[in-house]
């Protein structure tokens, strides 16, 4: 990489240059020889990331290059350190041999001993792209995403490349936060300069926006005339697909992945949640970013991968379709009422390799034949499987939709089980996989490698005998080849003229020799064993290719066994925890009994403590709770519980409750627990106000809502007031099914004037000065908070709690003389009237304008009443 004495970049270092500027801002890895190279910034980046050695190679402009290298063999663990530390990495990789390069160079007239072997960037890795089993979690979907806006709708196309799973919607801006949670993107594209995407998106120019092409593509891809099949595709979804793939194709250098036709998914389809709801409710991942003490930790009871990716995706997106929901709870049902057919299903269930994403590897052009093997053992494996499902009774309707699915490949298994070893490597440039007997010409060849090595096995032993020298061996490497080696001390007796070797090479210890038999069976050995790979090589492209044209076939049936998956592993779980089907309903109704949370339930068990149920009864007539008590008394846990049931009943699954009827809900919002969003410049109280706004305005009267502690962040008249109001618009205006938690005592006057309100709280006791949290619900108003009792508990010092008594006594004395800080909040209007007087004031001005003679008036008459109506106006306003 150094320059020249006259500072002249040398032309290797140039070759590196010019595809640092094809990188694009990514790391690149530059291939010399076993190592992926990384030179200037990148290699400082990098080092730092990877904790690998910094080291400097040559000068550039007089200064050293820093420079640190990855070996080829074990890239992929560093790729994946990088990608997760948010880098992204350019692979450049040798695109002609040393022998081409050579025969280049005589061609161009160029010196042969400066020929340098061309590079180029094969491929760009980045979050949303990866296909390799190394770099990707088995249980979580890798999504990429493009958005792409026309004429205010905004457009979104969302893949898995690892499966190929393809889905393309619309929304309009302000659900566009609720819409990329549930996708959950690893990445995100949009066009150049466009305002409305994430803050860490990347950029592409606008022109692979465009709705025409996104559709012209599509079209040429799944080989259609007419998009109509799949679905009624916007033009905003059409040109998001443009982008996508136009980004694919930009990364894999012209080499697209494997792309399933798109799925339309329309907006009535899925519960929608807001990104504070999916946080406040960590159904994919804990506050603390990790997947334990998430609801699918506690519920993920799947033995495959692409099970647990289902299952996932389920609890993202519950369903909105009764029947929908109902056919994923009928086959739940059935395996749940089966124990010995299920622990069958899943024992063959674990044993099935992850075709969807062997699959994808194999259309990106990166499978292996290992790939290769786990098609052929899927597909065998899924044909077994169904013919045991179809041998059982009373199949629910979803598993005779999903039989014949996993059928219909006998040829492909076939030509696999011919064509490839039991055990395929997952290396292919070594040969190895192709099966004996599947290829004569190939046999033969092997053949005669075979019988060249013993040929030369032979040679050494007649060496040996010939020159007397025990320890003679023939050895290889790839430098020489083959070659004759004996000790140093051996070395002068087969230098002599007539001895018939040829030297090669003097070590330190050693001396190297060829012959010309040996040579020969060399040249023979060489010969066949290329001629060989080649021919593997060949085959397995003709294979890669014969599976290429099934994948659509060959997705579905992945796609059906983690359907399975998912059902098997919901009736696991409702097995273990005794948890019931869920009743669903079209009606605005949530009557749950005994139901529990099913992570804080979980996390019980393991110290065998007991998970305190509750019942939650809503309906028309009673559809808004509050709920008051004290802190650590369940208040919170007993909101989260509801909302978490309702989503894993409308995901189609089984609930911790003894019974529960679920009205369907088409929004749930969470307003529980909030944190310093200091990075956003949001304080606690912000972000809460933020939320509630959210809740406000997009709940419908078919939403379910739950809040906690609305208002506790700023002053107490603040905070009542802001709790009252809320309270208020909830109960008349959006009139939906709220469980709302609260501390302000005051607010239970509300169920005089709010008839569908009704007031609950957790029990708690104090037994001999301490506090006894019974985490029971019960009817009624909160008779206290036990804030003290609470602080004692949590272990403030026992002076400070003296004194907080002293000041409470102080206060409540206080509040009993002047009718606390709620008095005559009761003769205030409700939440609907209470604008009334303003409309009827300027009702009043108007009309009195509207009176005025203005012919009658004098000037002065004028002036005077000018000022009556501006201190009139002004009045109103205040």
């Amino acid at each position: 990489m150094a320059g020249g004495k006259s500072g002249k970049p040398t032309p290797m270092m140039e070759q590196f240059l010019a595809l640092k500027r094809e990188a694009e801002g990514c790391l690149l890895f530059y291939r010399m020889g076993d190592f992926f190279e990384l030179f200037f910034d990148d290699a400082k980046d990098a080092a730092g990331v990877l904790d690998i050695a910094l080291t400097t190679r040559g000068e550039h402009g007089g200064e050293p290059v820093p420079m640190c290298g990855v070996p080829v063999h074990s890239a992929e663990g560093y790729l994946a350190r990088l990608i997760k530390a948010g880098r992204r990495v350019a692979i450049a990789e040798q695109v002609e041999t040393p022998d081409e390069a050579k025969a280049r160079a005589k061609r161009e007239g160029t010196p042969v001993s400066k020929a340098l072997v061309k590079r180029d960037i094969v491929r760009f890795v980045t979050a949303g792209t990866l296909t390799e089993e190394a770099l990707l979690e088995p249980r979580r979907a890798n999504m990429l995403a493009a958005l792409a806006e026309v004429r205010g709708t905004i457009g979104i196309a969302s893949c898995d490349i690892s499966t190929g799973a393809t889905v393309l919607e619309e929304c309009t801006p302000d659900m566009l936060g609720a819409v990329l949670a549930r996708i959950g993107a690893s990445e995100v594209v949009v066009p150049e300069g466009w305002e409305h995407g994430p803050e860490d998106a990347g950029e592409m120019a606008r022109s692979h926006f465009a709705s025409d092409e996104g559709e012209a593509r599509l079209k040429t891809i799944h080989g259609v005339a007419t998009l109509d099949g799949f679905g009624s595709f916007t033009r905003a979804m059409l040109a998001a697909a443009g982008g996508l793939i136009a980004y694919l194709d930009h990364v894999g250098r012209g080499n697209l992945p494997l792309l399933l036709p798109p799925a339309l998914r329309e907006s009535g389809q899925a519960m929608l949640m807001d990104e504070a709801t999916r946080s406040s409710l960590e159904i994919l991942a804990a506050q603390n970013g990790g997947r334990d003490g998430s609801l699918i930790a506690a519920t993920d009871r799947c033995v495959t991968g692409a099970g647990a990716r289902l299952l996932a995706e389920d609890l993202s997106s519950p369903l909105l379709d009764r029947s929908a929901i109902e056919a994923r709870l009928a086959l739940v049902h059935w395996l749940h009422a089966d124990p010995l057919s299920r622990a069958d299903l899943r024992e063959a269930l674990r044993a099935i390799p992850d075709i969807g994403r062997a699959l994808g590897r194999l259309v990106a052009g990166r499978g292996t034949p290992r790939d290769l093997g786990q098609v052929r053992d899927g597909l065998r494996d899924a044909r077994q499987l169904r013919a045991k499902l179809e041998s059982l009774p009373d199949t629910p309707a979803l598993l005779a939709e999903l039989l014949p699915q996993m059928g219909g490949h006998g040829a492909l298994v076939d030509l696999l089980e011919r064509a490839l070893v039991p055990s395929p490597p997952t290396e292919r440039h070594s040969g190895g996989f192709i099966a004996q007997g599947y290829d004569a010409s190939l046999d033969e060849l092997r053949e005669t490698s075979g019988n060249a090595r013993k040929a030369i096995a032979a040679m050494e032993a007649r060496y040996r005998d010939e020159t007397g020298i025990a320890s003679l061996k023939i050895k290889h490497n790839g430098v020489l080849g083959y070659f004759i080696e004996v000790p140093a001390k051996h070395g002068d007796r087969l230098m002599e003229p007539d001895s018939g070797f040829t030297h090669r090479q003097t070590m330190a210890g050693a001396v190297r020799f060829n012959s010309v038999a040996l040579h020969e069976e060399a040249s023979r050995i060489t010969e066949a064993g290329g001629h060989a790979l080649a021919a593997e090589e060949a085959h397995f492209e003709e294979l890669v290719g014969e599976i290429c044209n099934s994948a659509a076939a060959i997705a579905a049936t992945a796609a059906a066994l983690a359907r399975i998956d998912v059902s098997a592993g919901q009736a696991e779980r409702a097995a273990e925890g005794g948890w019931c089907r869920p009743e669903i309903d079209e009606g605005a109704v949530l009557d749950i009994r005994a139901g529990r949370h099913p992570v804080v339930e979980a996390a019980l068990a393991k110290t065998d403590d007991r998970f305190v149920a509750n019942d939650c009864s809503l309906d028309p007539d009673d559809r808004l709770w509050l709920i008051g008590g004290p802190n650590m008394g369940g208040k919170s846990t007993f909101l989260r519980q509801n909302a978490l049931i309702v989503l894993m009943a409308q995901a189609g699954g089984f609930v911790p409750a003894d019974s529960a009827r679920i009205g369907l809900v088409d929004r749930l919002f969470s307003r529980v627990g909030a944190s310093d969003n200091l990075a956003r410049g949001r304080s606690t109280f912000m972000v809460e106000m933020v939320e509630t706004a959210a809740i406000l305005s997009q709940a419908s009267e078919r939403s379910f809502v739950i809040l906690d502690e609305v208002g506790r962040g700023t002053s107490t008249y603040d905070g009542l007031a802001l709790a009252w109001a809320v309270v208020e618009a909830v109960h008349s205006q959006i009139a939906c099914r709220c469980l709302f938690a609260t501390h302000y005592h005051e607010l239970a006057r509300l169920a005089d004037s709010c008839e569908a309100l009704s007031l609950h709280h957790v029990r708690a006791r104090e037994w001999k000065g301490d506090l006894v949290l019974l985490h029971e619900l019960s009817e009624g108003a909160a008779d206290q908070s036990y804030g003290l009792a609470v602080a004692r508990l949590a272990g403030v010092p026992q002076p400070v709690v003296k004194r907080a008594k002293q000041v409470l006594d102080k206060l409540e004395k206080g509040r009993a003389e002047t009718g606390g800080i709620a008095a005559g909040l009761g003769e205030l209007p409700l939440f609907a009237a209470a604008f009334a007087p303003d409309e009827e004031e300027k009702d009043s001005l108007a009309e009195r304008i509207a009176a005025i003679e203005l012919d009658a008036l004098s000037p002065r008459d004028a002036l005077d009443l000018l000022y009556e109506l501006s201190a009139e106006a002004k009045a109103t306003k205040s």
